[in-house]
C-alpha cells in the first residue's frame, strides 16, 4: 500500500490565517461603528422613525493599523448629532501607550535600528525613524518645562557640578560641545538633577551663567560644591556662591597623581593617597599628607610629590562635614554614574545636528533614570547636617 505524501507551504498558510484575522478584525470594528452611529440617530440605516436624532450622509475611510494588520474603518458621517465613537477613544488611549513606549525604548538606550525590529515583531509593522523623530519632538516639549522649573526643594546644602562633551556639527564641521550639569541634595536628603544646559566650553563666563541660571531658579543654601578641578567652575563658584566650599573629587585628584606614577609605583603611590583620607581629622590628614610628600620626594617621584602639595587641602574639604556624609561628598562619582549613562546613550549617534538636540536628548535621558532608578530613596541622611560641626583646622594633630 503507497503512502501518499502530504506537504504544507507554512508560509502561505500563515498569510492565509492572517488575511482572514484581518479580514474578521475589520468586519467586526465596522460593524460596531454602524451599531454606534444607530444608536445616536436612534434609527437603522434607511429607517423611517419619529425617534429619529439625525441623518446619514455617508462614511469617510480611515486606516487604524491593529496587532493582526492594517484595516480599513468607515467612518459614518451624521447630520444634527456629533459622531463620537468609543472605539476610536480607546484606539486613542492605545496609540498613546504605544507612543509612550517607543519614546521610553529610545530613551532607555534602545537603537532606532531594534525599535524597528522590535515594533515589527509586536505589530507586524515597522516604525520608521521619521515616526520616532517626531514622537521625540513630542517629549522634548515637556523638558524644557522641566529645564526651567523652579528649584522648590528648598535649600540644597549639597551641589555637585560636571560637565559632558558630546560632538555637534557646526557649521559643516564637527567639534566638541559642553553640557553643564548640577545635581543637589536638599535638605531631606534626596537628590536630584537640578540643572542642565548647553555651555561652548568650561570656561568661566559658561559656568557662570549656569550658576547664575540656578541660582534665579532658586537654588539657595549651598554649603559644598563638589566636583573636578576647573578652573573657570572655581572662579565662577565663589563669585555666585561666596559662602560655599569646594570640595575636588578625590578620585580625580589620584588619577591627576598617577598621571605622574611609573607603574611600578603604582600601588605604592595609592597606598600612600589611601592613607591620608583614612585619617579622622583633617589636622592628621595634612601631616600624613607632608609625609607622603617627603617619601615620594625620597622615591624621586617629584612631580607626583607637587601634584599632592599643591591639591591636597582642597580635597578635605568634605572634613568640615559630618563624618557620616564623608562617603557621599569627597566623591563626583553620583554625577559621573549619570554621565555614563549618557555617554552609553549618545555613542549610538555619534554627532548631533546641533547643541540643542544634544541638551534634549541628555535631559531625557536623566528625567528617565531618575525617574525609574532613583525614585523616592534618600541619598543621605540629613539629620547629622544639623549638629555643629567643629572647627578642626584648630583642633591639634
Amino acid at each position: 500500500m503507497s503512502k501518499r505524501m502530504i506537504q504544507l507551504n507554512e508560509g502561505a498558510i500563515k498569510d492565509e490565517l492572517k488575511e482572514l484575522v484581518c479580514g474578521s478584525v475589520e468586519e467586526t470594528l465596522n460593524g460596531l461603528l454602524e451599531k454606534e452611529a444607530q444608536e445616536l440617530t436612534q434609527a437603522a440605516r434607511y429607517e423611517r422613525t419619529e425617534a429619529r436624532q439625525g441623518y446619514r450622509s455617508g462614511h469617510y475611510t480611515r486606516n487604524l493599523t491593529t496587532t493582526s494588520g492594517e484595516v480599513t474603518l468607515k467612518m459614518p458621517r451624521l447630520k444634527g448629532v456629533p459622531f463620537e465613537t468609543a472605539i476610536i477613544e480607546r484606539y486613542r488611549r492605545r496609540e498613546s501607550s504605544v507612543e509612550e513606549a517607543l519614546i521610553e525604548m529610545y530613551l532607555a538606550g534602545v537603537s532606532v535600528h531594534h525599535i524597528e525590529d522590535i515594533t515589527e515583531a509586536l505589530w507586524g509593522t515597522k516604525v520608521s525613524p521619521a515616526t520616532i523623530s517626531d514622537l521625540n519632538k513630542k517629549a522634548y516639549v515637556h523638558i524644557e518645562e522641566w529645564r526651567n522649573r523652579p528649584l522648590r526643594g528648598g535649600k540644597y546644602p549639597y551641589v555637585y557640578v560636571d560637565g559632558i562633551y558630546l560632538r555637534r556639527n557646526w557649521g559643516g564641521e564637527f567639534e566638541n560641545a559642553s553640557i553643564l550639569v548640577a545635581l543637589g541634595v536638599n535638605e531631606d536628603g534626596y537628590h536630584e538633577v537640578i540643572g542642565a544646559a548647553e555651555g561652548m566650553k568650561e570656561d568661566k563666563a559658561s559656568w557662570l551663567s549656569f550658576l547664575q541660571w540656578l541660582k534665579g531658579r532658586g537654588l539657595d543654601g549651598v554649603r559644598l560644591i563638589v566636583g573636578d578641578k576647573c578652573l573657570g567652575m572655581l572662579e565662577a563658584a565663589a563669585e555666585v556662591f561666596p559662602e560655599a566650599k569646594y570640595q575636588r573629587c578625590t578620585v580625580h585628584f589620584c588619577r591627576n597623581v598617577f598621571s605622574a606614577t611609573p607603574r611600578s609605583k603604582m600601588k605604592l603611590v595609592a597606598r600612600m593617597l589611601k592613607a591620608i583620607h583614612a585619617q579622622e581629622i583633617k589636622p592628621a590628614a595634612r601631616e600624613k599628607a607632608k609625609q607622603v610628600v617627603q617619601t615620594l620626594r625620597e622615591v624621586r617621584l617629584n612631580e607626583a610629590a607637587k601634584k599632592v602639595e599643591d591639591s591636597i587641602d582642597e580635597t578635605l574639604s568634605y572634613m568640615d562635614f559630618p563624618y557620616e556624609h564623608w562617603l557621599r561628598i569627597r566623591t563626583n562619582n553620583v554625577i559621573e554614574r549619570l554621565n555614563r549613562e549618557i555617554r552609553r546613550r549618545t555613542r549610538v549617534i555619534g554627532t548631533f545636528p546641533d547643541g540643542n538636540s544634544a541638551l534634549m536628548l541628555v535631559c531625557a535621558r536623566f528625567r528617565h533614570v531618575t525617574g525609574t532608578q532613583w525614585g523616592n530613596k534618600k541619598y543621605m541622611n540629613m539629620k547629622h547636617l544639623e549638629i555643629p560641626i567643629p572647627d578642626t583646622d584648630s583642633v591639634a594633630s
